[in-house]
C-alpha cells in the first residue's frame, strides 16, 4: 500500500490526526458540554458505518496518521467496536500508526477487551470527580460506579488510559489534585483541559473557567515537575513528570495558551461535516458528495481545498456575558 506524507493546510501546518464522531448522542448530560434536554440528530442524518469508513479511507489516503473515534459517547451507537475493528486494517497496513478513542467510561466495563482485540491501544476517558455528588452534578447522572468500573476494565484489558477532567471554578478545581494522584496510583496518565465556549448551555462560562496557569502554580506548591516532551505527536496537550508520583500530567490550554501555531488536526461529524477548527463554524460538507455518487478521487480533491480554508486561530473568547464561540455544542463536533 502506498503510504502518503500529511498535506498542509494554508499556513504550512501537516494536518496528520482527524477526531472522527460517530454519534452526537451521548447517555450523560455535562453540563459545560449540553443543555440538560438536548435535541440530537435524526439517525437518517448520520453517517453509516459503510459511509464511516470511506470517509477514514480518503483520510489515510490523504496523509492522515492518526484516528482518534469520538462522539457525543462513542459506544453508546450499536456496532461502534466493528467500525474500529475493520477501521484497524489501516493499522496492519502502516498506513495509520494509531486509532485511539474518548470515551465517558460508563460503556466500557463489557467493551474494553473488544477495542483491544479492535487495535486500540490507548483511550482518553472523560472523567471531571471522583465525587459521587459532584458526578451526579456535573453529568447529570449517577453513574460513577459504573465509569470507574469501566476504566478498571480497560486497564485490565491492557489499554493505556487518560483521565481528562475539564477544569471548573465551581465544581473540581479543588479536587485536581485529587484525580491527578488518582490517576497516576493507577497508572494513568492525567490531563487538565480548560473549559470552551463552544454551545449554549445555559450558564456563563467565565463563572466556571479556571486558568490552568493557576492551577499549574497551584501544583508547583506540592510537587516538583518536570517539563517532558510530546509524548503522543497527536494532540495539543503540553506534558510534565510529577517527581512525587512519577506520572505524566498534562496541560490543554485554548484559552490561557494558544498551541493553534502548531495545530494539526480537523473534525468530522457523524454526519458528515468536516470542521477545519473546533473554535470556527467554517466547514465542508462529505455526505451529499458521498451519496450523490462522487469518486474517490473528487472526495481528495474536496478535501484537499477544505484545508486550505483551515483559519490560522480559534476565536474563543471567555467573559463575563460573552456569547459562545460557536452555536454548536461539543458534543456534535466530537471530543
Amino acid at each position: 500500500m502506498t503510504l502518503w506524507t500529511p498535506l498542509l493546510d494554508g499556513v504550512g501546518r501537516a494536518i496528520s490526526y482527524v477526531r472522527v464522531s460517530v454519534t452526537d448522542r451521548c447517555d450523560l448530560r455535562c453540563t459545560y458540554c449540553m443543555p440538560e434536554r438536548p435535541v440530537f440528530l435524526p439517525k437518517r442524518e448520520l453517517l453509516s458505518f459503510e459511509e464511516l469508513d470511506r470517509l477514514c479511507a480518503m483520510f489515510v489516503r490523504n496523509g492522515v496518521r492518526r484516528i482518534r473515534v469520538t462522539g457525543g459517547e462513542p459506544l453508546v451507537r450499536r456496532n461502534a467496536i466493528d467500525f474500529i475493528t475493520e477501521l484497524s486494517r489501516h493499522l496492519r497496513s502502516g498506513a495509520l500508526d494509531e486509532i485511539t478513542l474518548t470515551t465517558n467510561a460508563t460503556q466500557l466495563a463489557s467493551h474494553a477487551e473488544a477495542l483491544a482485540r479492535a487495535g486500540i491501544r490507548r483511550i482518553n476517558v472523560s472523567l471531571d470527580t471522583l465525587d459521587r455528588e459532584t458526578f451526579k452534578r456535573i453529568t447529570r447522572a449517577d453513574r460513577l460506579d459504573a465509569v470507574l468500573e469501566g476504566i478498571a476494565a480497560a486497564r485490565a484489558a491492557g489499554l493505556a488510559v487518560r483521565l481528562n477532567p475539564v477544569a471548573l471554578q465551581r465544581d473540581n478545581r479543588h479536587e485536581l489534585a485529587d484525580i491527578v494522584r488518582f490517576a497516576h496510583g493507577h497508572g494513568m496518565t492525567a490531563c487538565l483541559i480548560e473549559t470552551m465556549p463552544l454551545g449554549d448551555i445555559g450558564e456563563d462560562r467565565s463563572e466556571q473557567f479556571v486558568s490552568l496557569a493557576d492551577v499549574r502554580r497551584d501544583f508547583a506548591r506540592r510537587w516538583r515537575m518536570d517539563d517532558v516532551a510530546e509524548t503522543t505527536g497527536a494532540g495539543p496537550a503540553r506534558y510534565v513528570r510529577v517527581q512525587e508520583t512519577g506520572g505524566l500530567l498534562g496541560f490543554i490550554t485554548p484559552i490561557s495558551h494558544s498551541f493553534c501555531a502548531a495545530c494539526n488536526r480537523v473534525r468530522a461529524t457523524s454526519t458528515g461535516r468536516l470542521y477545519l477548527c473546533l473554535g470556527h463554524e467554517t466547514s465542508v460538507d462529505f455526505r451529499e458528495p458521498m451519496r450523490s455518487g462522487a469518486s474517490d478521487r473528487e472526495l481528495d480533491q474536496i478535501y484537499r481545498a477544505a484545508l486550505m480554508r483551515k483559519p490560522i486561530a480559534h476565536e474563543f473568547v471567555i467573559a463575563a456575558g460573552a456569547a459562545p464561540a460557536v452555536t454548536r455544542a461539543m458534543a456534535v463536533t466530537g471530543g
